[in-house]
């Protein structure tokens, strides 16, 4: 059962795109657009947006992700499908690096 599990997490490492190893610097020039809806330094001024800054740069990584895909419904998906259709993985890496290395609202 061990053997089995171990596997099963390998295949679904292996199909997950890379998340470590973003550039914090490229992150911010990036970030520009997010601003928008997220505030400058990742803390949204209207409280149907998230709040970015301090978020753990994994689940910021693997959500762009599933909006890129589709995978991910409801609120604003439809915005945020369209912006992330265009990232690349490395630009999803750098803005998750980025919204990491803030410091999270208090």
């Amino acid at each position: 059962m061990a053997k089995l599990m171990a596997g099963i997490a390998a295949l679904v490492l292996a199909s997950t795109p890379a998340l470590a190893g973003g550039n914090i610097a490229d992150g911010q020039a990036k970030s520009a657009s997010c601003a928008a809806c997220h505030g400058a330094a990742g803390k949204a001024v209207n409280s149907i947006y998230p709040n970015l800054a301090g978020q753990n740069a994994d689940y910021l990584a693997l959500s762009l992700h599933a909006y890129k895909k589709g995978d991910r419904s409801g609120g604003q998906a439809g915005v945020m499908q369209a912006f992330s259709s265009s990232l690349s993985d490395q630009d999803i890496s750098d803005l998750s690096a980025y919204y990491a290395s803030l410091t999270p609202l208090k």
